[in-house]
C-alpha cells in the first residue's frame, strides 16, 4: 500500500507539472517506483546556477533533461566560514551534512574528519563510485573520498581515495597516484595488488575499456587535468552509462554514485559563455543517462544540483532563442541559492528551500542508513 502511495504522489506531481510546463513534458517512470531507493546518483554541475541552466536550455532549442525531472527544489550554499562557498566545503555539506570552512576536504570546523555518504555505503555494503571531468583528486570528488585541511594537498587525497575502498574512480590526475613529489610510493601499483584494474587514457579510451565488474576500476581520463569539452573531451555521458551498469553489478545492496560536471565552473571563472554553454550541455547528457538508467529500474533516485554558482551569469537583452546575449558580473563564486532536482522513489523529500547540508541528510534517510550520533560523525577517524 506504501508503495502505491508513494507512487501516486509521485504521479500527481508529475501531472501538476506536466500541466504548467511550456516545454517538454515530465517522462513517466518505465518500471513501477520502490518505496525507498537501492541506488542514489548525485551529479553535481559545479558552478551551475540557475542562469547557467537557463542559457543551455534556450541554446538547445528549449530543451534539456533536467526540465524532465517532476521535484525542483533550492538549496543555501553558504559555508561556515564565508556566505560565499568554495567547491570544498561545499562538496563537504553533501558529503557528510556539515557545514565547514572554505578549502576543507570531509572536516568539520575544527579539522576533525567526518564520514561520508560515500564510506557509509561502503559499510553497509553498497558499491559506490566517482566520476569528474578534472582531476578525480579536485574537491568535489575529494570531499566523497578523503580528508584533508586543504583541497590542494592532491597527494594526500588520492592515498585517502585509494585507502577509502571505492569501487570506481573516473577522472583525471593520474599523476598523483604515480609519480608523486612527496614519497616515493606508486598508488596505482599498490592498487592494482588490491585488485584494481587500472586503465590508462593513452593505452584506451573510454569506449574500449574493460568495465569488468569481478574487479574494482580506475580510469584515468588525463595525467592531469581532462580537456574542455570544446577542445574535445567526451567521455562524461558514456562514462556516467558505463559506471551504472557497472556498479549495479558489484553489489546486489546497490550503490552510490556521485557524477560531477566540473568544468561548468572554469568556463564562469573565465567568463566564457559559450564554454558554459557546452560544459552545462555535456553534463546535462550525463543527467539523461541517469534518468534512463532510472526509469527503466524503478529502484534509483536521481539528484542534480550545483555546489555553488560562478561568475554571476545573466542572460540579457538582445537575447534571442539558440542566441544569447551573456554577462558576468564577477570572475567568482557568488552566494546565490541554486537549484535541486530530483527524480526517483523519495524525490519528494528534495523539493522546497533548504540547506546544502540537507543533501547529505535526505540521502542517508533515502537509503535507510541508521540514525548515528552527532558526536559519531564529527570525531570519524580515518
Amino acid at each position: 500500500m506504501k508503495v502505491l502511495t508513494s507512487f501516486f504522489i509521485c504521479s500527481v506531481a508529475i501531472i501538476l507539472l506536466e500541466g504548467c510546463s511550456a516545454s517538454k513534458p515530465v517522462v513517466l517512470p518505465d518500471a513501477p517506483m520502490a518505496e525507498r531507493p537501492k541506488n542514489i546518483i548525485l551529479l553535481i554541475g559545479d558552478g551551475m546556477g540557475l542562469s547557467q541552466i537557463t542559457a543551455a536550455l534556450y541554446s538547445n532549442n528549449n530543451h534539456l533533461n533536467l526540465e524532465t525531472m517532476p521535484f525542483i527544489g533550492f538549496h543555501k550554499t553558504y559555508s561556515s566560514d564565508d556566505l560565499v562557498t568554495d567547491s570544498a566545503a561545499g562538496a563537504t555539506a553533501f558529503a557528510s551534512g556539515i557545514k565547514t570552512y572554505n578549502n576543507a576536504i570531509g572536516l568539520n570546523k575544527d579539522s576533525l574528519p567526518v564520514r561520508t555518504i560515500l564510506e557509509e555505503a561502503k559499510e553497509y555494503g553498497l558499491a559506490a563510485g566517482l566520476i569528474a571531468t578534472s582531476t578525480i583528486v579536485h574537491a568535489t570528488p575529494a570531499a566523497f573520498a578523503a580528508h584533508a585541511k586543504s583541497r590542494e594537498y592532491y597527494e594526500e587525497i588520492a592515498s585517502d581515495m585509494a585507502e577509502s575502498n571505492v569501487d570506481l574512480l573516473i577522472g583525471g590526475g593520474k599523476k598523483y597516484f604515480d609519480r608523486r613529489e612527496y614519497d616515493n610510493r606508486d598508488i596505482t601499483k599498490e592498487l592494482t595488488q588490491k585488485g584494481y584494474r587500472i586503465s590508462d587514457y593513452s593505452q584506451e579510451d573510454i569506449n574500449t575499456a574493460k568495465f569488468d565488474p569481478a574487479k574494482p576500476l580506475i580510469f584515468f581520463t588525463a595525467d592531469k587535468q581532462p580537456l574542455t569539452v570544446t577542445a574535445g573531451r567526451d567521455y562524461l555521458p558514456l562514462a556516467t552509462r558505463k559506471a551504472l551498469n557497472f556498479l549495479e553489478k558489484r553489489s546486489d545492496k546497490g550503490f552510490f554514485l556521485m557524477v560531477e560536471g566540473s568544468q561548468i565552473d572554469w568556463a564562469c571563472h573565465a567568463n566564457d559563455a559559450k564554454l558554459s554553454i557546452k560544459e552545462t550541455l555535456d553534463f546535462d547528457k550525463a543527467v539523461g543517462e541517469a534518468l534512463a538508467f532510472a526509469r527503466s529500474h524503478g529502484n534509483t533516485l536521481v539528484i542534480v544540483t550545483a555546489d555553488h554558482e560562478t561568475g554571476g551569469l545573466s542572460v540579457i537583452e538582445g537575447s534571442k532563442m539558440n542566441r544569447l546575449e551573456c554577462a558576468f558580473t564577477t570572475i567568482n563564486h557568488t552566494a546565490t541559492m541554486v537549484p535541486v532536482f530530483a527524480f526517483g522513489p523519495m524525490a519528494q523529500h528534495f523539493a522546497g528551500i533548504f540547506e546544502n547540508t540537507a543533501i547529505y541528510k535526505k540521502m542517508r534517510a533515502a537509503f535507510g542508513f541508521p540514525e548515528v550520533q552527532t558526536s559519531a560523525t564529527s570525531s570519524y577517524q580515518k
